[in-house]
């Protein structure tokens, strides 16, 4: 089957039509009529190799939804005409102590949907069916596309580290990710405080659930919030004070970043105080996307409570309008391919 797909052929290059050519369906295997994908900050580090792993022609896409149209010998939990899900990851091996956990993201031999094989800015995409997941029927599929990767990045680390209506979360950088890690800490009962250095995302964090809005350059709002929060959630990748952040957390609370931070000015290095980490039992840590069962159960819980991330929806005619939005970090709040 020919696939024709958008590319970038070089380092920072403007997407260009590329086709390419499926070969046999593996064993568990399935293809997949992409309908929608969304474009994640991932994306546009991809297409401009700054984390040195990209091979060009550069096909990118990982929040892809769309329909099974063809699927191999082994497959059976999926079925032609089902509409599925796919996400950063389509394989690992399954067999180490990481996927044999439920921690399939942590596996040293996984696959990526869009490194070194090609991606969904493209009519049809190729992934491990053991990857692609069910979309519940009550998602819209644009609001459901981000879901695959910032959803997903946000909700493992409330699951793992056992959110309850009782928990103070707060969410730092109400954007692509927070405006969903918002959306889920709110439907999980928590009381929610926002983030932000933007007083203008004031009402959208109200909208998105956040009980309190903190701006985060104000001292003195900072320190009110000192020792409130059992959770924080940081998906900012800009200087951020850690200090204030970790003061912000009750006894036992845990400071979680879950972007990659920018290695300008210093961004990259996390620090703050040991005395205040020890006194208190506080804790720092990173996380990334999640494992398939925490992605299922993130679709259904999204369907649940209605949750679905805000979108900005282009053509594929203007594909290189919406990456460049995304790389000026313009889009209110994600920007979804509509194919």
């Amino acid at each position: 089957m020919r696939v024709h797909a958008f590319a970038a052929q070089a380092p920072g290059a403007a997407l260009e039509p590329f086709d390419y050519e499926l070969q046999k369906l593996g064993p568990y295997d399935v293809d997949v009529k992409v309908s929608h994908c969304g474009i994640c900050h991932s994306d546009v580090h991809l297409i401009d190799n700054d984390w040195g792993i990209s091979h060009y022609p550069l096909v990118p896409g990982h929040e892809i939804v769309g329909t099974v149209v063809a699927t191999g010998a082994a497959v059976e939990q999926l079925s032609i005409g089902e509409r599925v899900g796919v996400g950063w990851q389509s394989g690992s091996c399954l067999r180490c102590e990481w996927c044999l956990n439920g921690y399939e993201n942590l596996c040293q031999s996984k696959v990526l949907t869009c490194v070194r094989r090609h991606g969904g800015f493209a009519d049809f995409v190729r992934t491990d069916s053991r990857f692609a997941f069910s979309i519940p029927e009550s998602l819209d599929s644009a609001g459901a596309a981000p879901l695959l990767c910032a959803g997903v990045t946000v909700y493992a680390p409330m699951r793992r580290y056992g959110v309850r209506p009782h928990h103070h979360v707060g969410i730092v950088g109400i954007g692509g990710l927070g405006h969903l890690a918002l959306q889920f800490a709110h439907a999980m009962g928590c009381e929610v405080t926002a983030f932000s250095t933007n007083p203008e995302k004031k009402d959208d964090a109200a909208a998105f659930g956040a009980d309190h809005f903190v701006m985060s350059r104000d001292p003195s709002q900072m320190r009110n919030a000192a020792r409130t929060l059992d959770l924080i959630l940081s998906t900012a990748t800009a200087p951020l004070p850690w200090t204030a952040y970790v003061e912000a957390l009750r006894p036992n609370g845990k400071l979680t970043i879950v972007s990659r931070l920018s290695s300008e000015a210093e961004a990259g290095v996390v620090s703050a105080p040991a005395s205040l980490l020890v006194s208190g039992q506080k804790s720092i840590a990173g996380s990334v996307t999640g494992g398939r069962a925490v992605i299922q159960e993130m679709l259904v819980f999204a369907a649940r409570h209605s949750i679905a991330a805000k979108t900005e929806v282009f053509s594929c005619a203007d594909i290189n309008s919406a990456v460049q939005r995304v790389r000026n970090n313009a889009a209110h709040y994600r920007v979804v391919l509509e194919t």
